[in-house]
Formats: structure tokens, sequence, C-alpha cells
């Protein structure tokens, strides 16, 4: 009974012809090699990594066939394995010389002046390969061609080549995939919104131009326009997990948390769970004002990336928007024991703990903000309120004078001293410093009146913000 199968014989011939092989090899009788063959065993040697046997394949070749390219371009390529990047190219040389159309001289020469960091040299002969090919060889060089561009970083050029390839093969599901990253890397969102454009009109169901119209879009903050291409995309293939991401982040970005809620959770339905979506979803419940739902979604990103320390810090905001100190406590000692010294974690434990009473601790996390980032606006400011909560009027002064002296008199750090002048009975200073305060920046009296609303019954003081309405004095 003859055997079918394709692969049994082909195997069969293979071991026939380097049996045939290895007599040429030892001197011993065998039949007639073909060019053919001696490429097939090149080949056979090369997928087993065994560069040296598929070199001396090569080599015998030659003999036998001195003036073949292809079996040239088949030791030029072992060469090139064997990083022999010189010889490679002087074969590569002496192959051109029986035939020159062979595309795969130029790739090979290519990864020769790559490997030997000559760029230009390879830009140089790339770019008159293009001359010489057309159709999918020409399609191959351009590939070729944004890579050396890449190397040499000349990320505008990378652009250029893959638009040239989507002018004549506007399906080439590879280009459309990288020109989308490039838009983004170069700016030129106008560009590629009229390529798209132009593909869309010719092949309206090409999902991949829809999706990478859409985030041309995105990136000149175009949502609407970006969501209305994100969802002809997503009619098109409806389980496109990359555009329901996207659009997810378009319609946050129009703080439609609602919508983006709905996309995201199409991407968790989609794709692998990953800690970015949760905790998107968890951002846009927390703007609704759902902090449960928030919460939920945060410690889902947490179980999957525990080592995020901001995740932490984002449940603890729920917590803090609640008022339930003491659980936000707990998600802050989580952050804290990962990252320690970021600013917004210390404000946040302060200002738990000066809600608790707990003064003495609460100045504590104030003060390694001061002191980590002096000028830290928020973390000065943070800490002289606290201290005025706690009624250590002496130190608000102290610390109120330093802000100054720090951050250059910002305008809230008068009123702060001014303040705390008057809660240590130095009246007629006060006066003084909140006039300064006034003249600079009268919108922020506010501030100023919560730390001691009984200010107002001071006719002094009174008298004094009679003179500005609106910011300008009287």
């Amino acid at each position: 009974m003859r055997d079918n199968n394709p692969y049994r014989e082909d195997r069969e011939d293979l071991k026939e012809l380097l049996k045939h092989y290895n007599n040429l090899k030892n001197g011993r009788n065998h039949p007639f090699l073909e060019e053919e063959a001696f490429e097939r065993i090149i080949d056979h040697f090369d997928d087993k990594d065994s560069l040296s046997e598929a070199l001396e394949a090569a080599e015998f070749g030659l003999e036998q066939f001195p003036y073949s390219s292809q079996l040239m371009i088949k030791k030029a390529d072992i060469l090139l394995a064997s990083r022999k990047y010189r010889e490679a190219l002087e074969i590569l040389e002496q192959a051109s010389l029986y035939d020159s159309n062979d595309i795969d001289l130029y790739i090979l020469k290519t990864d020769a002046y790559l490997a030997l960091d000559e760029q230009p040299k390879a830009v140089e002969l790339l770019e008159d390969a293009l001359l010489l090919f057309d159709g999918d060889e020409k399609i191959d060089l351009l590939f070729e061609l944004t890579d050396v561009y890449d190397d040499h970083e000349e990320f505008d050029k990378v652009f250029d080549c893959l638009k040239m390839i989507l002018e004549q093969e506007p399906n080439n599901e590879e280009a459309l995939y990288k020109i989308c990253f490039w838009t983004d890397f170069t700016g030129r969102n106008e560009e590629s919104i009229r390529l798209h454009n132009n593909i869309i009109n010719e092949f309206p169901f090409n999902e991949i131009a829809w999706f990478n119209l859409a985030a041309a879009y995105q990136g000149l903050k175009l949502y609407e326009k970006a969501i209305d291409a994100y969802q002809y995309a997503i009619a098109i293939d409806e389980k496109f997990d990359y555009a329901y991401r996207n659009m997810g982040d378009a319609y946050l970005r129009l703080r439609k948390y609602k919508d983006a809620i709905e996309a995201l959770e199409k991407v968790l339905e989609l794709s692998r769970p990953e800690d970015v979506v949760y905790e998107a979803i968890g951002h846009c419940f927390q703007r609704l004002g759902n902090y449960a739902q928030a919460r939920h979604n945060y410690k889902k990103a947490v179980h999957l990336n525990p080592d995020d320390s901001k995740l932490h810090y984002k449940i603890a905001t729920t917590y803090m928007l609640e008022k339930q100190w003491q659980s936000a406590i707990k998600q802050l000692d989580n952050a804290m024991r990962i990252h320690r010294n970021i600013p917004e974690y210390n404000l946040a434990m302060g200002e738990c703990k000066m809600n608790l009473e707990q003064f003495k601790d609460a100045v504590i996390y104030f003060g390694n903000v001061v002191r980590n980032k002096p000028k830290n606006v928020a973390g000065w400011e943070a800490l002289i309120r606290c201290l005025f909560v706690a009624t250590y009027y002496e130190e608000a002064l102290e610390q109120s004078m330093a802000a100054m002296k720090i951050t250059e008199s910002k305008s809230i750090f008068i009123f702060y001293y001014s303040a705390a002048l008057f809660f240590t009975g130095k009246t007629k200073e006060g006066l003084l410093q909140l006039e300064r305060a006034m003249e600079k920046a009268p919108k922020l009296l506010k501030k100023f009146v919560e730390l001691n609303p009984a200010i107002l019954q001071n006719n002094l003081v009174v008298d004094i913000l009679a003179r500005y309405k609106k910011g300008k004095r009287i």
C-alpha cells in the first residue's frame, strides 16, 4: 500500500540527500547533487542551528556551482548568523555580479551594515533598492527601511515609510498596526487622519483603519470624533478590545463616566483582567460619588498588582471622602510600606490624624512633606492649618514665617502669619500683615477667616477689609 504522507516522503528524501552529501564529503561514490539539493542541505543544518555544518555545506555547494548567486546568498546568511559581517558583505558583493535583482542581497547587506553600526550605508542601500523593485518586494524593502530608520532614530522617516506602504497596500495589517504607534510617537495626527480616511473610503470595513483614525482624533483631543470612529471599529469587530479600551479613555476625558465604565467593563469581558482597567473603572465610580464601587474596583486592581502603592492610596481617598478615617489610615499604611515619602500619602495621613484629633501625629506627617519637599505649598499650608486647629499658635506663627521665607512670600502664608499674630495677641503687627496680604491676594481672605471667624468682630479688621473690593483698593 502506498504511503500518502507527504511529510514522511519529504523526510525520507532529505535522509537520502544527506546520505549522498556525506558520500561526497568522504570521497565515496554518489549521485550528482543539483544546486537546489545543496540549498536544502544548508537549510537543514541552519534549522538545527548547526552553523558550522551549514557553512561547510555552502562551501561544498559553491565548489560544484561556483557561479550560483543563491548559494552565495545562503553562505552570506550563515556568515551573518556567525557574526562574520565583513566576510558576508564580500560574498554578497560577489553574488550581486551574477544576480543583482535578488531582494535578499539588499536585506542581508542591510543586516550586515546595521550589525557594523553603519546605518547611513544601510539607508543609502535600501533607498537605492526601492527604485529597482515594486509590488511585494518593494513593500518588504520599505519594512526593512522602517527598522533602519528606527535604529537610526529618524522617527519621522519611519512614519513616512509606513505611510508609503499603506498608500500601495491599504490593507497591510502590519503597517496599520505599526503606524498607530508611530502616529502617536511623532504627533503626526493630521496626516494620519487624511491617510486613514482615504483607506476607509476605499475599504470601509477595515476595522484597524477605523481604530487608527479614532486614535489620531484622540491624539488631537477630538474625543467626540474619536468615539464615533471607535464605534465603527466595534461595529465591524465586536470583540475589538483595544477599541473599547481607548473609547473608555475618551469618555473619561469627556467626563462621561457612566459611558466610560460601560466601555471599560467590555474590555474586561474580552481580554485578561488588568489592574489599569480596574483602576480606571474605580476612578469613574469615584467621580460619580459611588465610593463603595470605586473601592471594589480599586481592590481588584490591588489584587492584580499588590505592589502599586498608588492603588492603596486611592482606596484610602474613598474612605476619606466618607470620613472613615481609621479605614483610610489602614490603606495609607499599606501604601507607605511600599513608598514612605510620597508627599500625597503623607498629606492624606496627616489629614486623617488631624480629623481624629491626633494632632502630634498629624504634625509629624505634614512635617515630612515640608522636609522632603520644602517648596511644596500644599505641605506648608496643611502643616500650619493643623497647628491652628490644634491651638499651637506660637508654632503656627513660627512655621508661617518659615513658609514665607522658603516660598518667597506666597500670599496664603502672609494671611496665615497675620492670623497667628492675632491669636498670639500681636494685633498691631497682625493688622499690618493683613493689609499686606489683602494688597497681594484679596481672593484668599476666605482662608484667613476660616481660621478664626470671630476675627470679623474686630472693627479694625473690618475697616481694612472695607477698603478693598473685588481685589482693588477703593
